[in-house]
């Protein structure tokens, strides 16, 4: 098992990994501690059925740049490999603004191939590659050095067995012709609005029942300190304060150190100093906040006139379409989409892109009375009107 732990050594590998089509790619890191995540090892593995071409990165070791790992990651003729690629990707596009390119994604691959949503590492290593894996190590911390034999061996096993999955996964996408399905689903992993929070936009993320424009106003600000303040001292949000002391300050207005003291659910931390003052702050300027500046959300959806029989038939739809193509049901649209098709809203993702191609067409046809749903044995068939 091969560490490298110099800039010399990663160039060497890079430079013979450029001679292959692709590489195999994961990452171990920390966020408990932090609001950006702590890069600890990369694994990369080049072709072949053996471990030899595949290495750990130390990315702690002194003195090392990865730089000749990001200048792979920029050549287009050398595939970059991942599973569930998003955590990984923002580490890269944090620490270096670089997305690796061409990326493929196996679980993006495997829900396109019909291995079901979101679906796992390990699931795809015991279907594909007909082997079991030890995750005895999965939660360890990998900021320690040295790391044990048990950790190298599980690091290694991310990229080694992902060789088997992507050849296995990438000869069916070209046998099927659902390579632009999978292309079309990277682009939201290869775009930085994914990675990029404003903390004017982080109340959005606020899960709340209250739709006072007043309340909102406050809950933006308190959320827009907190993002700011995370973001600068790199500490995660919840260290500053959590979801439900947010919604409380929203509720309860404090306006001097008095006020915030009498907290049910406010840390310790946040009763004093610059978070205290930053809360304080906020408040105040949510509580002032003119009324036409104040958060409007989108209740657009609340509203809709859902026809029920229609939208029950749209699930069926779903269900036989679905199966047809061998695709999970939620990767094309969720119950929400299709109440909002029902309910005569057409700018819904499941009416878009490849997507539409599988269900969004008949869907249309549903909606528009042009075709209808026929029962036969166990399946569905779609009769002409």
């Amino acid at each position: 098992m091969k560490t490298i732990t110099t800039t010399e050594a990663l160039a060497e590998y890079c430079a013979e990994a450029r001679k292959h089509p692709y590489v195999t790619v994961d990452t171990e890191f920390l966020r408990e501690r932090t609001y950006y995540s702590k890069l600890c090892l990369v694994q990369l593995a080049m072709p072949g059925d053996t471990d030899d071409n595949a290495v750990l990165v130390d990315p702690l070791a002194d003195g090392i740049s990865v730089a000749p790992l990001l200048e792979l990651f920029k050549d287009t003729n050398v595939v970059k490999v991942f599973h569930a690629a998003r955590q990984d990707l923002e580490i890269f596009f944090v620490e270096a603004g670089v997305f690796p390119e061409p990326l493929f994604d196996t679980q993006v691959a495997a829900m396109v191939c019909g291995f079901g949503e979101q679906v796992g590492y390990e699931t795809l290593v015991r279907k594909i590659a007909k082997q079991s894996l030890d995750k005895t190590s999965r939660f360890t911390d990998w900021s320690r050095r040295p790391l044990t034999d048990a950790q190298k061996k599980y690091a290694l096993a991310d990229v080694t067995h992902l060789r088997v999955i992507y050849e296995y996964l990438s000869a069916k996408l070209e046998k099927t012709g659902r390579d632009a399905w999978v292309r079309e689903e990277l682009r939201i992993l290869t775009n930085p609005d994914t990675y990029i929070i404003q903390p004017e936009d982080a109340w959005k993320r606020v899960k709340t029942r209250t739709t006072s424009g007043k309340f909102l106003a406050v809950v933006r600000e308190l959320a827009k300190f907190r993002e700011a303040y995370a973001q600068e001292r790199n500490v995660p949000r919840s260290r500053v304060f959590k979801d439900d002391a947010l919604v409380e300050l929203a509720s309860t207005k404090p306006a001097n150190m008095q006020d915030l003291g009498r907290s049910r659910l406010l840390l310790r931390e946040a009763r004093k100093g610059d978070i205290a003052n930053g809360i304080l702050a906020a408040v105040k300027a949510g509580v002032d906040c003119p009324a036409d500046k104040m958060p409007k959300p989108d209740t657009s959806r609340d509203k809709l006139q859902v026809n029920p029989a229609l939208a029950d038939l749209l699930r069926v739809l779903l269900k036989a379409k679905t199966e047809h193509a061998g695709v999970a049901s939620r990767l094309i649209a969720p119950a929400a989409d299709l109440d909002a098709i029902a309910a005569g809203l057409r700018d819904v993702p499941a009416l878009q892109g490849w997507r539409k191609e599988v269900f969004g067409n008949d869907a249309l046809r549903l909606c528009n009375g042009e075709v209808a749903l026929a029962a036969k044995g166990k399946n569905v068939k779609i009769i002409e009107l």
